[in-house]
């Protein structure tokens, strides 16, 4: 444990920058899986709408810092060609 006023604060900070992270992380993977279930069940509208929510969400994770740019740009790419590549 630390004894320092400044590192009390920064544990305190981390903690809670690493708990939105978390929770900003949780919903972007959420939203992805709503797209390769949409996808599995065959279902194009359902796919594309879920698709919609996913990608406002990898670039609201974008934005608040917690994927970075590639990383953004991949999964992004990759929910598009899945959807893309249904009947």
């Amino acid at each position: 444990m630390a004894n320092i006023k400044s590192a009390k604060k920064r544990i305190k900070v981390i903690s809670k920058k690493t708990l939105r992270n978390k929770m900003i992380k949780s919903a972007t993977k959420t939203a992805i899986k709503k797209v390769v279930v949409a996808v599995e069940a065959n279902d194009k509208a359902a796919a594309q709408a879920a698709l919609v929510g996913a990608i406002s969400a990898i670039d609201r994770a974008y934005a608040k810092g917690t994927l970075t740019k590639n990383s953004c740009a991949r999964k992004k790419s990759s929910l598009t060609r899945l959807v893309n590549k249904m009947a």
